[in-house]
């Protein structure tokens, strides 16, 4: 059965007036030229001689001349394509009936308009035709169609240029929350008082990777920080965690048992006392009052990421989204080899974070360079395995290191780590210390950082 075209029974969306304003704006101003350039590109003219008008206009401007009817018509005749713009006449006409240059932001807009939604169209066809011929995979087309609008997407973010007015008009808080900093909305705390001093917590639309080679506690670390978002006294707010290498009943184990203080060995195995059962139902009631929600679905995709964290967010203060770990997502779609894959999934996570304004804390794996570098086994960037553009896409990249687990005969390290803040788009970088707690899977405040003597010390 043949699927209808609809853009063979109605024209696509175009504004033609809106078209010849713009360019008939230029050629009346030749420094308005800067201005429509800023948004507009040939591709958003829906006829073709209006994108080669404009394609010639660029020219001149490039070389410095000015654009008018002549210069423009003489332009346009070394190409051989005046007569496919229908002459000088035409180009005279695009100024006829010209309303003030003060609306024409308002006429670029239009055609930006009209042109996304073209683009629409285009993609949506271009799906139904590739399920009707059934010559591709059903996830590969999936794949195509996510790409293909978060890229749409992508194009109109680039384009949403904002004036210092805006900017502090639209900050939350407004001028006064701009300038002071104690006012100033900070990000959410992740509990560890030495990363939120270095960094003001998690921000909204940023991208945090944190990486680290197997068993170091990168999970650990970003439940224990899950928790004290979720479970923050005063301002809770929901986390999703999207797990694609443990359950969501080992979620909820290793949580209970660091929320408790108890050992997971012995909770595994049944031989818990009265005190330890009595902490672990305190911290289940606490759990169960917490907005934490988790998701362990095999196969989990961008689509799937973006379509559940909407509805949630659409219930719940969302607060901060985790993946564990990136590198277990297949990306949906062809890729020439897994660095493009891998760069795909961590730039859809920045666009992500932007659009729904919700910090991502994405854990990554780590090459085994580390273990081979002789003498100092700190990570380094370099180290992000599968990097592609990881370390371009994310505003804070920070490692797990513990030295115990290299020179496990060294009684001082024991329990010991450090966190490397190894990139912050927008503050310093750094190295702090920390302490882990192994039978609970836990990360603490040091002492000294807490003044606190019962917190564990170095």
């Amino acid at each position: 059965m043949a699927v209808r075209d609809i853009s063979l029974d109605q024209a696509l969306p175009d504004n033609l007036d809106a078209e010849r304003f713009v360019l008939g704006a230029v050629m009346s101003s030749d420094t308005a030229f800067l201005q429509v350039a800023g948004t507009l590109t040939a591709d958003d003219f829906s006829l073709e001689k209006h994108k080669r008008i404009f394609l010639r206009m660029a020219d001149l401007h490039e070389r410095g001349e000015k654009i008018d009817r002549v210069t423009l018509a003489n332009e346009l005749m070394k190409h051989g394509q005046l007569q496919s713009v229908d002459g000088l006449s035409y180009l005279v006409s695009l100024d006829d009936g010209l309303p003030q240059l003060h609306n024409l932001e308002s006429y670029v807009a239009i055609v930006k308009e009209k042109a996304l939604l073209r683009r629409i169209i285009t993609v949506s066809q271009d799906t139904i035709n590739r399920c009707i011929a059934c010559d591709d995979d059903a996830k590969e087309i999936l794949g195509a169609v996510e790409d293909a609008f978060m890229k749409l997407g992508d194009v109109q973010s680039k384009n949403s240029l904002a004036s210092p007015a805006q900017i502090i008009t639209e900050y939350e808080g407004g001028i006064n929350a701009f300038l002071d900093t104690s006012k100033r909305i900070k990000g959410i705390g992740t509990g560890f008082l030495k990363f939120d001093e270095m960094t003001g917590g998690l921000r909204e639309g940023e991208l945090f990777i944190l990486a680290a080679r197997p068993a170091m506690g990168k999970t650990a670390l970003a439940l224990n920080i899950a928790q004290h978002v979720a479970g923050n006294a005063q301002n809770p707010k929901a986390v999703a965690i999207f797990s694609l290498e443990m359950s969501k009943e080992s979620l909820l184990t290793r949580m209970l048992c660091a929320a408790a203080r108890v050992d997971q060995q012995r909770f595994r195995a049944g031989y818990l006392n009265a005190d330890e059962r009595r902490a672990l139902q305190d911290a289940m009631y606490r759990m169960v009052e917490s907005p934490l929600f988790m998701d362990d679905t095999a196969g989990t995709n961008l689509m799937d990421v973006h379509s559940k964290l909407r509805r949630l967010q659409a219930e719940q203060d969302l607060g901060l989204v985790i993946i564990d770990y990136l590198q277990l997502m297949q990306g949906r779609g062809r890729f020439e080899n897994r660095v493009q894959e891998i760069s795909s999934l961590s730039r859809g996570f920045k666009l992500m974070s932007k659009e729904l304004r919700v910090p991502f804390l994405v854990l990554s794996q780590l090459s085994r360079a580390p273990e081979t570098r002789p003498g100092d086994h700190r990570p380094m960037l370099s180290d992000l395995r599968e990097s592609g553009s990881i370390e371009q896409d994310a505003d804070m990249v920070a490692f797990i290191f513990r030295e115990e687990v290299y020179r496990p005969d060294k009684e001082s390290l024991k329990g010991l780590a450090e966190l490397i803040l190894a990139k912050q788009r927008n503050g310093p970088t750094g190295r702090m210390k920390l302490a882990y707690l192994n039978r609970y899977t836990k990360f603490e405040n040091l002492a000294a950082d807490t003044g606190d003597d019962d917190a564990p010390f170095e």
